[in-house]
Protein backbone atom coordinates (compact mmCIF):
# COMPACT_ATOMS: atom_id res chain seq x y z
CA UNK A 1 0.00 0.00 0.00
CA UNK A 2 2.70 2.34 0.94
CA UNK A 3 5.96 1.18 0.42
CA UNK A 4 7.35 3.04 3.78
CA UNK A 5 5.37 1.17 5.84
CA UNK A 6 7.74 -1.85 5.79
CA UNK A 7 11.27 0.08 5.18
CA UNK A 8 14.54 -1.27 6.90
CA UNK A 9 15.35 -0.43 9.97
CA UNK A 10 17.23 3.32 10.01
CA UNK A 11 20.78 3.93 9.22
CA UNK A 12 21.18 5.48 12.67
CA UNK A 13 21.51 2.23 14.13
CA UNK A 14 23.88 0.71 11.55
CA UNK A 15 26.46 3.45 11.82
CA UNK A 16 26.24 3.40 15.66
CA UNK A 17 27.57 -0.90 15.06
CA UNK A 18 31.55 0.40 14.76
CA UNK A 19 31.63 2.15 17.96
CA UNK A 20 33.19 0.50 20.66
CA UNK A 21 30.27 0.18 23.42
CA UNK A 22 28.48 -2.62 25.10
CA UNK A 23 26.12 -4.30 22.19
CA UNK A 24 23.42 -3.45 24.45
CA UNK A 25 23.82 0.53 24.44
CA UNK A 26 22.27 0.95 21.05
CA UNK A 27 19.22 -0.91 22.77
CA UNK A 28 19.63 1.18 25.68
CA UNK A 29 19.34 4.15 23.75
CA UNK A 30 16.03 2.89 21.82
CA UNK A 31 14.63 2.44 24.33
CA UNK A 32 15.15 5.56 26.09
CA UNK A 33 13.92 7.36 22.92
CA UNK A 34 10.77 5.00 22.78
CA UNK A 35 10.17 6.03 26.41
CA UNK A 36 10.57 9.34 26.12
CA UNK A 37 8.46 9.46 23.11
CA UNK A 38 5.69 7.52 24.85
CA UNK A 39 6.02 9.86 27.84
CA UNK A 40 5.26 12.66 25.07
CA UNK A 41 2.89 11.42 23.78
CA UNK A 42 0.84 10.48 27.14
CA UNK A 43 1.78 14.12 28.12
CA UNK A 44 0.42 15.81 24.77
CA UNK A 45 -3.22 13.66 25.32
CA UNK A 46 -3.17 15.05 29.01
CA UNK A 47 -2.28 18.25 27.38
CA UNK A 48 -4.49 18.08 24.76
CA UNK A 49 -7.69 16.93 27.41
CA UNK A 50 -6.97 19.67 29.67
CA UNK A 51 -6.70 22.52 27.48
CA UNK A 52 -9.94 21.07 25.53
CA UNK A 53 -11.56 21.16 29.30
CA UNK A 54 -10.68 24.84 29.44
CA UNK A 55 -12.03 25.38 25.56
CA UNK A 56 -15.10 24.00 26.95
CA UNK A 57 -15.23 25.73 30.06
CA UNK A 58 -14.48 29.19 28.45
CA UNK A 59 -17.47 28.81 25.84
CA UNK A 60 -20.05 27.94 29.35
CA UNK A 61 -18.38 31.10 30.65
CA UNK A 62 -19.10 33.38 27.43
CA UNK A 63 -22.67 31.83 27.05
CA UNK A 64 -23.14 32.61 30.95
CA UNK A 65 -22.15 36.28 29.82
CA UNK A 66 -23.86 36.64 27.24
CA UNK A 67 -26.73 35.63 29.16
CA UNK A 68 -26.29 37.52 32.02
CA UNK A 69 -26.18 40.38 29.58
CA UNK A 70 -29.66 39.36 28.34
CA UNK A 71 -30.99 39.33 31.91
CA UNK A 72 -29.50 42.89 32.53
CA UNK A 73 -31.23 44.01 29.54
CA UNK A 74 -34.49 42.61 30.64
CA UNK A 75 -34.30 43.83 33.96
CA UNK A 76 -33.42 47.66 32.69
CA UNK A 77 -36.33 46.96 30.50
CA UNK A 78 -38.56 46.03 33.68
CA UNK A 79 -37.31 48.94 35.30
CA UNK A 80 -38.46 51.19 32.52
CA UNK A 81 -41.44 49.92 32.25
CA UNK A 82 -41.56 50.43 36.24
CA UNK A 83 -41.17 53.88 36.00
CA UNK A 84 -43.79 54.12 33.97
CA UNK A 85 -45.86 52.88 36.30
CA UNK A 86 -45.28 55.39 39.21
CA UNK A 87 -45.17 58.54 36.43
CA UNK A 88 -48.35 56.86 35.74
CA UNK A 89 -50.02 56.54 38.91
CA UNK A 90 -48.53 59.99 40.24
CA UNK A 91 -50.56 61.39 37.50
CA UNK A 92 -53.42 59.21 38.83
CA UNK A 93 -53.40 60.46 42.15
CA UNK A 94 -53.08 64.14 40.71
CA UNK A 95 -56.13 63.29 38.52
CA UNK A 96 -58.14 61.67 41.69
CA UNK A 97 -57.45 64.91 43.78
CA UNK A 98 -58.11 67.14 41.05
CA UNK A 99 -61.28 65.23 40.94
CA UNK A 100 -61.91 65.35 44.22
CA UNK A 101 -61.49 69.43 44.11
CA UNK A 102 -63.78 69.70 41.45
CA UNK A 103 -66.17 67.78 43.42
CA UNK A 104 -66.00 69.86 46.28
CA UNK A 105 -66.81 72.94 44.18
CA UNK A 106 -69.75 71.01 42.43
CA UNK A 107 -71.12 70.42 46.28
CA UNK A 108 -70.63 74.37 47.18
CA UNK A 109 -72.52 75.15 44.13
CA UNK A 110 -75.30 72.37 44.72
CA UNK A 111 -75.55 73.93 48.51
CA UNK A 112 -75.87 77.28 46.94
CA UNK A 113 -78.73 76.00 44.46
CA UNK A 114 -80.43 74.28 47.44
CA UNK A 115 -79.86 77.80 48.70
CA UNK A 116 -81.74 79.46 46.39
CA UNK A 117 -84.50 76.64 45.43
CA UNK A 118 -85.53 77.32 49.40
CA UNK A 119 -85.78 80.84 48.21
CA UNK A 120 -88.61 80.22 45.63
CA UNK A 121 -90.13 77.86 47.75
CA UNK A 122 -90.54 80.08 49.96
CA UNK A 123 -91.36 83.40 47.59
CA UNK A 124 -94.11 80.57 46.14
CA UNK A 125 -95.71 79.99 48.86
CA UNK A 126 -95.88 83.83 49.66
CA UNK A 127 -97.64 83.90 46.15
CA UNK A 128 -100.03 81.43 46.87
CA UNK A 129 -101.34 83.20 50.23
CA UNK A 130 -101.42 86.29 48.50
CA UNK A 131 -103.26 84.56 45.42
CA UNK A 132 -105.64 83.04 48.22
CA UNK A 133 -106.34 86.35 49.53
CA UNK A 134 -106.94 87.46 46.25
CA UNK A 135 -109.97 85.15 45.54
CA UNK A 136 -111.23 85.90 48.84
CA UNK A 137 -111.04 89.65 47.97
CA UNK A 138 -112.85 88.53 44.72
CA UNK A 139 -115.28 86.04 46.08
CA UNK A 140 -116.41 89.67 48.51
CA UNK A 141 -116.52 92.24 45.78
CA UNK A 142 -118.83 89.34 43.55
CA UNK A 143 -121.11 89.12 46.07
CA UNK A 144 -121.33 93.03 46.81
CA UNK A 145 -121.62 93.08 43.09
CA UNK A 146 -124.88 90.83 42.73
CA UNK A 147 -126.40 92.96 45.67
CA UNK A 148 -126.07 95.97 43.43
CA UNK A 149 -127.86 94.51 41.26
CA UNK A 150 -127.68 96.23 37.59
CA UNK A 151 -125.13 98.32 38.43
CA UNK A 152 -122.86 96.08 40.00
CA UNK A 153 -122.69 93.69 36.60
CA UNK A 154 -119.63 95.02 35.00
CA UNK A 155 -117.55 94.83 38.84
CA UNK A 156 -119.26 91.57 39.18
CA UNK A 157 -117.45 90.29 35.77
CA UNK A 158 -114.02 91.44 36.75
CA UNK A 159 -114.29 90.18 40.51
CA UNK A 160 -115.32 86.62 38.89
CA UNK A 161 -112.10 86.90 36.43
CA UNK A 162 -109.89 87.98 39.21
CA UNK A 163 -111.20 85.34 41.36
CA UNK A 164 -110.53 82.90 38.64
CA UNK A 165 -107.09 83.95 38.25
CA UNK A 166 -106.29 84.05 41.55
CA UNK A 167 -107.51 80.56 41.80
CA UNK A 168 -104.70 79.84 38.82
CA UNK A 169 -101.90 81.65 40.78
CA UNK A 170 -102.95 79.73 43.61
CA UNK A 171 -102.48 76.59 42.01
CA UNK A 172 -99.40 77.40 39.95
CA UNK A 173 -98.03 78.60 43.01
CA UNK A 174 -98.91 75.27 44.71
CA UNK A 175 -97.16 73.24 41.95
CA UNK A 176 -93.53 75.20 41.78
CA UNK A 177 -93.62 73.84 45.85
CA UNK A 178 -94.20 70.74 45.05
CA UNK A 179 -91.66 70.48 42.45
CA UNK A 180 -89.21 72.64 44.15
CA UNK A 181 -89.84 70.54 47.21
CA UNK A 182 -88.81 67.46 44.57
CA UNK A 183 -85.72 69.18 43.30
CA UNK A 184 -84.72 69.97 47.51
CA UNK A 185 -85.13 66.29 48.32
CA UNK A 186 -83.05 65.14 45.47
CA UNK A 187 -80.52 67.86 45.37
CA UNK A 188 -80.15 67.16 49.26
CA UNK A 189 -79.27 63.82 48.60
CA UNK A 190 -76.53 64.52 45.72
CA UNK A 191 -75.60 67.00 48.56
CA UNK A 192 -74.79 64.29 51.01
CA UNK A 193 -73.45 62.31 48.29
CA UNK A 194 -70.96 64.33 47.70
CA UNK A 195 -69.99 66.02 51.15
CA UNK A 196 -66.50 66.10 52.12
CA UNK A 197 -66.56 64.59 55.35
CA UNK A 198 -65.27 67.50 57.81
CA UNK A 199 -64.41 64.92 61.01
CA UNK A 200 -63.72 61.32 61.84
CA UNK A 201 -66.77 60.31 62.33
CA UNK A 202 -68.43 61.69 59.26
CA UNK A 203 -65.91 59.46 57.80
CA UNK A 204 -68.06 56.41 58.21
CA UNK A 205 -71.00 58.04 56.92
CA UNK A 206 -69.31 59.44 53.94
CA UNK A 207 -71.22 59.19 50.54
CA UNK A 208 -70.38 56.99 47.79
CA UNK A 209 -68.79 58.89 45.52
CA UNK A 210 -65.83 60.16 47.90
CA UNK A 211 -65.52 56.62 49.29
CA UNK A 212 -64.89 55.08 45.43
CA UNK A 213 -62.50 57.96 45.30
CA UNK A 214 -60.51 56.79 48.74
CA UNK A 215 -60.48 53.46 46.86
CA UNK A 216 -59.00 55.14 43.88
CA UNK A 217 -56.68 57.08 45.22
CA UNK A 218 -55.72 53.57 47.87
CA UNK A 219 -55.45 51.70 44.71
CA UNK A 220 -53.13 54.01 42.58
CA UNK A 221 -50.97 54.29 46.31
CA UNK A 222 -50.73 50.76 46.23
CA UNK A 223 -49.62 50.20 43.02
CA UNK A 224 -46.76 52.90 43.28
CA UNK A 225 -45.81 51.44 46.61
CA UNK A 226 -45.13 48.15 44.64
CA UNK A 227 -43.36 49.37 41.36
CA UNK A 228 -40.85 51.37 44.48
CA UNK A 229 -40.53 48.06 46.15
CA UNK A 230 -40.06 46.40 43.04
CA UNK A 231 -37.78 49.22 41.27
CA UNK A 232 -35.63 49.00 44.55
CA UNK A 233 -35.69 45.41 43.97
CA UNK A 234 -34.26 45.34 40.63
CA UNK A 235 -31.54 48.50 41.38
CA UNK A 236 -30.06 45.47 43.97
CA UNK A 237 -30.51 42.78 41.21
CA UNK A 238 -28.73 45.05 38.60
CA UNK A 239 -26.03 45.71 41.43
CA UNK A 240 -25.66 41.62 41.98
CA UNK A 241 -25.92 41.14 38.61
CA UNK A 242 -22.95 43.79 37.64
CA UNK A 243 -20.90 41.75 40.62
CA UNK A 244 -21.46 38.37 39.08
CA UNK A 245 -20.36 39.85 35.69
CA UNK A 246 -17.28 41.12 36.94
CA UNK A 247 -16.41 37.87 38.16
CA UNK A 248 -17.29 35.98 35.10
CA UNK A 249 -15.29 38.35 33.16
CA UNK A 250 -12.53 37.82 35.23
CA UNK A 251 -12.87 34.27 35.25
CA UNK A 252 -12.68 34.48 31.37
CA UNK A 253 -9.71 36.36 31.73
CA UNK A 254 -8.13 33.62 34.23
CA UNK A 255 -9.14 31.26 31.50
CA UNK A 256 -7.53 33.15 28.80
CA UNK A 257 -4.25 33.04 30.21
CA UNK A 258 -4.54 29.41 31.39
CA UNK A 259 -5.52 28.38 28.21
CA UNK A 260 -2.19 30.31 26.51
CA UNK A 261 -0.54 28.66 29.16
CA UNK A 262 -1.78 24.93 28.59
CA UNK A 263 -0.88 25.56 24.30
CA UNK A 264 2.80 26.29 26.09
CA UNK A 265 2.44 22.86 27.85
CA UNK A 266 0.77 20.90 24.44
CA UNK A 267 3.61 22.86 22.40
CA UNK A 268 6.11 21.19 24.61
CA UNK A 269 4.80 18.00 24.12
CA UNK A 270 4.14 18.31 20.33
CA UNK A 271 8.54 19.33 20.10
CA UNK A 272 9.10 16.05 22.38
CA UNK A 273 7.28 13.93 20.10
CA UNK A 274 9.06 15.94 16.77
CA UNK A 275 12.21 15.52 18.23
CA UNK A 276 11.82 11.65 18.86
CA UNK A 277 10.56 11.31 15.17
CA UNK A 278 12.97 13.15 13.87
CA UNK A 279 15.95 10.89 15.58
CA UNK A 280 15.46 8.16 13.27
CA UNK A 281 14.01 5.59 15.43
CA UNK A 282 11.12 4.74 14.58
CA UNK A 283 8.23 5.29 16.73
CA UNK A 284 4.24 4.06 16.80
CA UNK A 285 3.64 7.68 15.32
CA UNK A 286 6.19 6.59 12.09
CA UNK A 287 3.95 4.07 9.97
CA UNK A 288 1.24 7.24 10.48
CA UNK A 289 3.74 10.07 9.48
CA UNK A 290 4.89 7.92 6.33
CA UNK A 291 1.60 7.36 5.61
CA UNK A 292 0.57 11.49 5.51
CA UNK A 293 3.89 12.60 3.94
CA UNK A 294 3.32 9.55 1.05
CA UNK A 295 -0.38 10.68 0.44
CA UNK A 296 0.50 14.18 0.61
CA UNK A 297 2.85 13.66 -2.73
CA UNK A 298 0.48 11.67 -4.67
CA UNK A 299 -2.19 14.43 -4.19
CA UNK A 300 0.58 17.20 -4.89
CA UNK A 301 0.80 14.68 -8.69
CA UNK A 302 -2.51 14.65 -9.12
CA UNK A 303 -3.05 18.39 -9.11
CA UNK A 304 0.55 18.96 -10.95
CA UNK A 305 -1.08 16.80 -13.88
CA UNK A 306 -4.54 18.64 -13.48
CA UNK A 307 -2.86 21.57 -14.37
CA UNK A 308 -0.03 20.33 -16.95
CA UNK A 309 -3.33 18.87 -18.66
CA UNK A 310 -5.56 21.96 -18.35
CA UNK A 311 -8.20 20.16 -16.70
CA UNK A 312 -8.42 22.88 -14.07
CA UNK A 313 -6.50 26.53 -14.08
CA UNK A 314 -3.91 27.67 -11.16
CA UNK A 315 -6.78 30.95 -10.69
CA UNK A 316 -9.80 27.82 -10.22
CA UNK A 317 -7.34 25.62 -7.94
CA UNK A 318 -6.06 28.19 -6.04
CA UNK A 319 -9.77 30.02 -5.43
CA UNK A 320 -10.50 30.98 -2.04
CA UNK A 321 -14.00 32.25 -2.72
CA UNK A 322 -15.64 29.75 -0.24
CA UNK A 323 -19.34 30.63 -1.43
CA UNK A 324 -21.81 29.45 1.39
CA UNK A 325 -24.60 26.72 0.62
CA UNK A 326 -27.45 27.36 1.36
CA UNK A 327 -30.10 26.09 4.16
CA UNK A 328 -26.34 24.53 5.58
CA UNK A 329 -25.93 24.00 9.33
CA UNK A 330 -23.02 23.94 10.15
CA UNK A 331 -22.59 26.13 7.10
CA UNK A 332 -21.13 24.49 4.08
CA UNK A 333 -19.17 25.92 1.00
CA UNK A 334 -18.54 25.52 -2.47
CA UNK A 335 -14.75 26.79 -4.47
CA UNK A 336 -14.49 26.16 -8.14
CA UNK A 337 -11.76 23.05 -7.76
CA UNK A 338 -14.26 21.18 -5.36
CA UNK A 339 -15.53 19.04 -8.37
CA UNK A 340 -11.96 18.16 -9.20
CA UNK A 341 -11.27 17.37 -5.49
CA UNK A 342 -14.42 14.89 -5.65
CA UNK A 343 -12.77 13.41 -8.67
CA UNK A 344 -9.02 12.70 -7.51
CA UNK A 345 -8.81 12.92 -3.99
CA UNK A 346 -10.91 9.69 -2.80
CA UNK A 347 -8.58 7.17 -4.31
CA UNK A 348 -5.77 8.56 -2.19
CA UNK A 349 -7.81 9.18 1.12
CA UNK A 350 -10.04 6.07 1.56
CA UNK A 351 -6.66 3.86 0.84
CA UNK A 352 -5.58 6.07 4.05
CA UNK A 353 -8.58 4.46 5.98
CA UNK A 354 -7.35 0.94 5.39
CA UNK A 355 -3.88 1.99 7.06
CA UNK A 356 -4.84 0.99 10.51
CA UNK A 357 -8.34 0.27 12.82
CA UNK A 358 -6.90 3.52 14.87
CA UNK A 359 -7.08 5.69 11.55
CA UNK A 360 -10.71 7.90 11.89
CA UNK A 361 -9.90 10.25 8.83
CA UNK A 362 -7.81 10.88 6.49
CA UNK A 363 -8.08 14.18 4.12
CA UNK A 364 -6.55 16.85 2.29
CA UNK A 365 -7.44 20.52 3.48
CA UNK A 366 -6.49 23.46 1.93
CA UNK A 367 -4.33 25.86 3.46
CA UNK A 368 -7.20 27.81 5.29
CA UNK A 369 -8.41 24.56 6.36
CA UNK A 370 -10.85 24.19 3.95
CA UNK A 371 -12.06 20.83 3.37
CA UNK A 372 -13.42 20.03 -0.02
CA UNK A 373 -14.02 16.37 -0.39
CA UNK A 374 -13.75 13.91 2.86
CA UNK A 375 -13.79 10.20 3.53
CA UNK A 376 -17.24 9.24 1.99
CA UNK A 377 -18.37 7.86 5.42
CA UNK A 378 -18.17 11.84 6.34
CA UNK A 379 -19.96 12.94 3.37
CA UNK A 380 -23.37 12.39 3.67
CA UNK A 381 -25.73 15.03 2.52
CA UNK A 382 -27.06 16.81 5.53
CA UNK A 383 -30.55 16.04 7.20
CA UNK A 384 -31.63 18.91 9.16
CA UNK A 385 -30.46 17.33 12.13
CA UNK A 386 -27.93 19.75 13.63
CA UNK A 387 -26.28 16.35 16.08
CA UNK A 388 -26.35 14.07 12.83
CA UNK A 389 -25.52 16.90 10.64
CA UNK A 390 -22.18 17.66 13.02
CA UNK A 391 -20.48 14.20 12.76
CA UNK A 392 -21.69 12.88 9.33
CA UNK A 393 -22.06 15.67 6.74
CA UNK A 394 -18.06 16.97 6.93
CA UNK A 395 -17.20 17.88 3.69
CA UNK A 396 -17.24 21.28 2.12
CA UNK A 397 -16.48 23.02 5.41
CA UNK A 398 -14.06 25.17 7.20
CA UNK A 399 -12.28 23.98 10.30
CA UNK A 400 -10.01 26.68 11.37
CA UNK A 401 -9.14 25.85 14.63
CA UNK A 402 -6.06 25.40 16.05
CA UNK A 403 -5.12 22.08 14.92
CA UNK A 404 -7.02 22.72 11.55
CA UNK A 405 -4.95 25.76 10.45
CA UNK A 406 -1.89 24.40 11.42
CA UNK A 407 -1.63 21.24 9.99
CA UNK A 408 -3.46 23.04 6.76
CA UNK A 409 -0.08 26.13 6.56
CA UNK A 410 2.26 23.39 7.69
CA UNK A 411 5.28 23.60 5.42
CA UNK A 412 7.98 21.28 7.05
CA UNK A 413 7.62 17.58 6.08
CA UNK A 414 5.53 16.88 8.66
CA UNK A 415 3.83 18.21 11.70
CA UNK A 416 2.21 15.84 14.94
CA UNK A 417 -0.18 17.05 16.60
CA UNK A 418 -2.12 16.08 19.75
CA UNK A 419 -5.86 17.74 19.82
CA UNK A 420 -9.37 17.13 21.07
CA UNK A 421 -11.85 16.09 18.30
CA UNK A 422 -15.50 17.05 18.69
CA UNK A 423 -17.64 14.29 17.09
CA UNK A 424 -20.58 15.88 17.68
CA UNK A 425 -23.54 15.94 20.20
CA UNK A 426 -20.91 16.64 22.92
CA UNK A 427 -18.68 13.27 22.60
CA UNK A 428 -15.07 14.49 22.58
CA UNK A 429 -12.04 12.22 21.60
CA UNK A 430 -8.27 13.14 22.13
CA UNK A 431 -6.35 11.95 19.26
CA UNK A 432 -3.59 12.66 17.22
CA UNK A 433 -2.87 13.82 13.69
CA UNK A 434 -0.38 13.63 11.28
CA UNK A 435 0.46 16.20 8.77
CA UNK A 436 2.22 16.61 5.53
CA UNK A 437 2.39 20.01 2.77
CA UNK A 438 0.51 19.43 -0.61
CA UNK A 439 2.90 21.44 -3.09
CA UNK A 440 1.59 22.17 -6.52
CA UNK A 441 4.60 23.29 -8.55
CA UNK A 442 6.25 24.66 -5.44
CA UNK A 443 3.48 26.61 -4.32
CA UNK A 444 1.69 25.39 -1.17
CA UNK A 445 -1.87 24.67 -1.80
CA UNK A 446 -2.36 22.65 1.47
CA UNK A 447 -1.72 19.60 3.69
CA UNK A 448 -3.11 16.39 4.02
CA UNK A 449 -4.75 15.84 7.74
CA UNK A 450 -4.41 11.75 9.34
CA UNK A 451 -6.09 11.70 12.34
CA UNK A 452 -5.54 8.46 14.27
CA UNK A 453 -6.23 7.18 17.94
CA UNK A 454 -3.84 6.75 20.79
Amino acid sequence: MFASFKRSKPQVEEAAAPVEQPAAGGADMRAAIDSIGKQASNMGREAAEVRGLMEDTQKVSARQAQTLNALAGQVQEITKAQDVISDVSQGSRGAVERARKAVEEVGEGVTGIVSTLRQVSQAAQTITKIALQTRLVAFNASVEAKRAGEAGRGFGVVADAVKDLAAKVESSSKEIMSTVGELDTRIDALSREIRVPESQDEVQTQGGFHRALADVQSGVASINAAAEQSRAICAELNTQMAAVEAEIHQTGRALDTALGRSESFLKVSENLIDLVSHCGIETEDTPYINAAQEAAAQISKLLEDSLRTGTITEAELFDEQYRPMPKTNPQQHTTRFVELTDRLFPQVQERLLALSPKVVFGIASDRNGYIPTHNKKYCHPQRGDLLWDTANSRYRRIFNDRTGLSSSRNKRPFLLQTYRRDMGGGNFVVMKEAAAPITVNGKHWGGVRLGFHF
